[in-house]
């Protein structure tokens, strides 16, 4: 596997709440779409697309445990 699995952020606990705060006021709904929006943005900072391939199948298998 080519991805990066463990911690890698700089400020963790900031990032964190930089992404809740990007939710606050939002309905579900909204939050969903940020959510989408935030995650074609970074698929398209990655560029490549077996690594993005990688990244879905493992975050599936992550989500399913």
């Amino acid at each position: 596997m080519s991805l990066i699995i463990q911690p890698n952020l700089t400020d963790p606990d900031g990032s964190y709440a930089a992404l809740i705060a990007a939710h606050e006021g939002l309905s579900e709904s909204q939050s969903h779409a940020l959510n989408a929006r935030l995650v074609l943005i970074l698929m398209n900072q990655i560029g490549d697309a077996a690594t993005i391939a990688e990244a879905l199948q493992l975050a599936r298998e992550t989500g399913a445990k």
